[in-house]
């Protein structure tokens, strides 16, 4: 009996030395599905669709339906045909490498978006890759300087963190990114764009980014229009770069822009393939994709990736399942307010929301305290904001919330930061500790 749409023995299909390549036919493509009696490929694997030995596109095998193979495009649908051959090319998508990416600019399958000629390559690897043992894994010991403000003095980081920034649209999550990517103390910036309109895309490499910024980072572009499989691709692309760089002892700075998007493409995955929706529409794959997808960065035996996500909170909920899967996986969160950002007060980091795990062992013990004093204060004066605004507090009421009264305006004016402005990370703990002060002055 011909065993060749029989896919139990996939290794042994795989494995086996054979002359002629195994291949199938398309029986029908529905939505972004494709249908085929074959090849004999485990999911993951990449598949050309051919005619008249000619390459017509590229698919990937995502899954299996009683005796058929299914696939997704890496690129458009059309001109694609029920008839056409698929052939396997037996092996998963893989990206190329070398410290030429530097000051490139990728789409979502690691090809060159630019007008700068090939990658030249040292070597390629899998956009897939093994998360490393967590007994490899260093502690966090060392800060990591962000060149933000607000962020670097409330909200150490560590080198090998994991952040999310969470907020709704349009607060300033891309300006954030820029500024950090430009500001930051890292080797390596690789930054990962993911489901963006593709006006936004020039806007950030030249107006958050900059010149200066792009020098030192590897941007990979997947933008809204793309398939779901591509923008999926995008993201592990850019992982895969970052632990390249990781790999060469470096501190990579991974900015993924955004985690919603890339739950929002492998739900689109899911549903053409027969998932069931399960928490509002998501599939249940897309929340095994999350810790999968964040767990990749952080510390190792070799380098670091520092690593921020931004979270599209949908109507400002920050329990939608997105924003809530990810927050139990990363190390912290940074919240950006609308309230803030409608005050034209940036970066809008609501720091009484926002947490930092990893800070306690990346700072020194008179840092520690001098956040908790300020953040007390902070606190204090947002109990009794209503009060205070409209003159029905009494000033000697309550000695917290006159120290809280003082300290305000000058810790609102320290939180503010110009997207240019770069700040010097000892230098911000210096100004933090001098608002302190501003307690124990007496009343004029």
């Amino acid at each position: 009996m011909n065993n060749q749409n029989n896919f139990t023995p996939f290794a042994a299909a795989i494995d086996k030395a054979e002359p002629v390549r195994v291949h199938g036919k398309i029986t029908e493509v529905i939505g972004l599905l494709i249908e085929s009696t074959g090849p004999a490929a485990p999911v993951g694997d990449v598949c050309t669709i051919e005619h008249n030995d000619r390459v017509i596109a590229q698919a990937e095998v995502v899954g299996f339906r009683k005796d058929r193979t299914l696939l997704m495009p890496l690129g458009p649908l059309e001109g694609i045909h029920p008839g056409y051959t698929v052939v396997s090319t037996k092996k998963p998508l893989m990206v190329d490498v070398s410290g030429n990416l530097l000051g490139r600019i990728l789409n979502g399958l690691g090809k060159p978006l630019d007008s700068k000629g090939g990658l030249n390559p040292e070597t390629s690897r899998p956009v897939f890759s093994r998360v490393p043992n967590p007994l490899t894994r260093k502690r966090i010991t060392e800060n990591f300087v962000t060149g933000i403000r607000s962020i670097d003095s409330l909200l150490t980081l560590g080198k090998g963190q994991r952040m999310g920034i969470f907020s709704g649209s349009g607060i300033g999550k891309s300006i954030m990114l820029g500024m950090m990517a430009k500001n930051c103390r890292s080797d390596v910036n690789v930054i990962a764009l993911v489901g963006e309109r593709g006006r936004e895309v020039r806007e950030f490499l030249e107006r958050d980014l900059g010149e200066e910024g792009l020098k030192r980072s590897v941007v990979i572009v997947a933008t809204s229009e793309q398939p779901a499989l591509i923008r999926l691709k995008g993201a592990m692309v850019a992982a895969a770069i970052a632990e390249y760089f990781r790999d060469l002892g470096k501190d990579v700075l991974f900015l993924c822009d955004s985690l919603t998007r890339l739950a929002t493409a492998q739900r689109e995955i899911g549903l053409a393939i027969g998932e069931p929706p399960a928490t509002r529409g998501y599939t249940p794959s897309v929340f095994t994709l999350l810790p999968q997808f964040i767990e990749r960065a952080g510390t190792s035996d070799k380098g670091t990736i520092t690593a921020l996500y931004t979270v599209l909170v949908e109507g400002d909920d920050l329990d939608e399942p997105i924003s809530d899967a990810a927050r139990s996986v990363l190390d912290g969160h940074i919240v950006l307010s609308r309230e803030l950002a409608n005050r034209n007060h940036y970066p809008a980091v609501d720091v009484l929301q926002s947490i930092s795990r990893c800070m306690p062992d990346v700072i020194t013990e008179e840092h520690q305290l001098l956040v908790n004093d300020i953040k007390n204060l902070f606190a204090a004066y947002k109990q009794n904001e209503d009060l205070i605004q409209i003159g029905a507090y009494n000033v000697g009421s309550n000695q917290r919330v006159d120290s809280a009264i003082k300290i305000y305006e000058p810790l609102m004016k320290f939180l503010r930061q110009d997207r240019e402005d770069k700040v010097d990370f000892e230098e911000s703990i210096k100004e933090l500790a001098a608002i302190n002060t501003i307690v124990a002055e007496p009343d004029k």
